[in-house]
């Protein structure tokens, strides 16, 4: 069956657990003023398409798109459950939310991540995917607890 993407309703009950677990994640590794994980109300905005990723069948990890303007988003809500790391949903889940992106006329998609330990495979990730650190935007700003990166589609 493989990995299999698709547009979710954040409020589905196995959407919400793990974007609770994300939001746990988030809260847990990073200082509350620093911590802009989305609860599940905050992910059922019109600028929001939340997607979900099922691995033979079961929904394992999450992402989510941000239109911040006609050709910027932001990349949001990134979490893969624990035991499905390593088998490449983090990767599938970026790859379609940047086609779907791109589809949508935006050029520009960024993130804000942590910088701590717990983070790094995750900025590992975007990383290879081509994002690169630089300056802060929206509501955030680079501080020794979290960086924003970029890339152009």
């Amino acid at each position: 069956m493989g990995i299999e993407i698709s547009i979710r309703d954040p409020r589905d009950a196995d959407m919400t657990a793990i974007l609770q677990t994300h939001v746990d994640f988030c809260s847990s590794s990073t200082p509350k003023e620093f911590c802009f994980a989305l609860d599940v109300s905050q992910l059922t905005t019109p600028d929001i398409t939340v997607f979900g990723a099922n691995l033979n069948g079961v929904l394992v990890g999450v992402g989510a798109l941000r239109i911040l303007d006609k050709d910027h988003a932001e990349l949001k809500s990134m979490h893969t459950v624990a035991e499905a790391r390593g088998h490449g949903v983090g990767r599938a889940l970026v790859d379609h939310i940047s086609s779907f992106a791109r589809e949508k006329g935006i050029s520009r998609l960024s993130l804000e991540t942590g910088t701590n330990d717990d983070f790094k495979p995750a900025r590992d990730l975007y990383v290879s995917f081509g994002f690169a650190p630089c300056d802060a935007f929206g509501e955030y700003e680079n501080t020794d607890q979290n960086v924003c990166m970029t890339k152009y589609l």
